[in-house]
């Protein structure tokens, strides 16, 4: 009984600990390449250097994502209030063409990167991506301040940008 405790106590900690806030991006995450609307390719390193000093908030969305439209207008509340902010939106669309229907769709303000191999692809791997949307907020050092947000964090999301801006 004693080992059949020990061992669930050890799988709890296992998962608890894969699911931990990060602080920085693997090199392999800034290695990634990604497609940029003007289909010209960049990595992952070069989107968020773009936004150095800046608080960037970024939405991992698809354009088939259902919790993905549903959250939009708390995604769209959370920017009209956070002006000073960057918004990037990283999409794991099937299609360049869907995903740009996407953006023009749902009139979605930032800047806008496609990741070609989708969310089980090695982009999504790096960065332990299991569901979508999801939400990562940088603080203006570079640092990730949230690592995983879902649709239903926004309360949580608002008081960590307020906080870093």
């Amino acid at each position: 009984m004693k080992k059949v405790l020990l061992s669930i106590v050890f799988i709890i900690s296992c998962l608890a600990c894969s699911n931990a806030q990060k602080t920085e991006f693997s090199k392999t995450t800034f290695e990634k390449k990604l497609i940029a609307q003007d289909s010209t390719q960049t990595t992952f390193k070069e989107i968020i250097k773009n936004h150095k000093g800046k608080v960037v908030v970024m939405e991992i969305w698809a354009s088939w994502c259902s919790d993905c439209v549903k959250a939009m207008p708390k995604f769209k509340e959370l920017q009209a209030k956070y002006t000073d902010a960057s918004y990037v939106f990283i999409s794991m669309d099937k299609s360049y063409d869907k995903w740009l229907a996407g953006i023009d769709k749902h009139e979605l303000k930032g800047d806008h990167y496609w990741v070609t191999d989708g969310m089980k692809g090695e982009f999504g791997k790096s960065i332990d991506l299991d569901w979508i949307p999801r939400y990562i907020i940088i603080d203006k050092d570079g640092k990730i301040a949230t690592y995983r947000a879902v649709e239903t964090d926004f309360e949580e999301m608002s008081a960590t940008i307020k906080k870093i801006l």
